[in-house]
């Protein structure tokens, strides 16, 4: 009987060797031994923990979409600023380029009148008037920002100038503009109407 009752009494083999483990390991490892036990013992926990790391993860994921939303959407935003400031600017610098094309050849006719009446001196008083024409469609040029292109003596530039014929000059240099034939403008250093020349060449 007190046999049964010491063997009882002694620890088994197994509690005496966790015993000895748990004296030998630091707090630390026994910290990590008591978690790993707690989840193996407790596997809904561990579920949640998994599905709150995938929800946080799908979250920062969603996060990060809408932030590149954002700015892709700023982006967009001041793009058609720019373009609409753009659009205005030309508008206002090019509005009249209609006017002014309607305009030049009155002012041309001007011109071609005081070539015409040039050695006409009975018809002066014709002339001052047609000056003073000229003289405010100069004015009027001027605040447009609108710019005569009157290329004589200048290389020939088929940019700005339409060559109408080639002439042989023994005085001006092959390839520059003997003649006007009739001049160009440039609106707010835009083209709106080449000048017309005759354009040098050598025998």
């Amino acid at each position: 009987m007190n046999d049964e009752i010491k063997g009882n009494a002694e620890p088994s083999n197994n509690e005496a060797e966790d015993e000895l483990i748990e004296e030998k390991l630091t707090p630390v490892e026994s910290e990590l031994v008591s978690d790993a036990e707690e989840e193996s013992s407790n596997p809904e926990a561990v579920i949640i923990e998994e599905s709150g790391q995938d929800l946080n993860f799908e979250l920062e994921e969603e996060i990060r979409l809408l932030k590149e939303d954002v700015l892709r959407a700023r982006a967009d935003v001041e793009n058609v600023r720019k373009r609409a400031e753009k659009d205005v600017t030309a508008a206002h610098k090019y509005g009249l380029e209609r006017l002014l094309q309607e305009l030049l050849p009155v002012k041309d006719s001007i011109d071609m009148g005081l070539e015409a009446t040039a050695a006409a001196e009975s018809i002066q008083p014709l002339r001052e008037g047609m000056e003073l024409t000229v003289k405010m469609f100069s004015d009027f040029f001027e605040k447009l920002n609108v710019r005569v292109v009157d290329p004589v003596n200048e290389k020939f530039d088929p940019q700005f100038q339409q060559a109408m014929m080639t002439e042989i000059s023994s005085s001006i240099e092959e390839g520059h503009v003997i003649r006007v034939m009739q001049k160009g403008y440039l609106l707010n250093d835009r083209l709106v109407r080449p000048a017309l020349v005759v354009v040098s060449k050598t025998e």
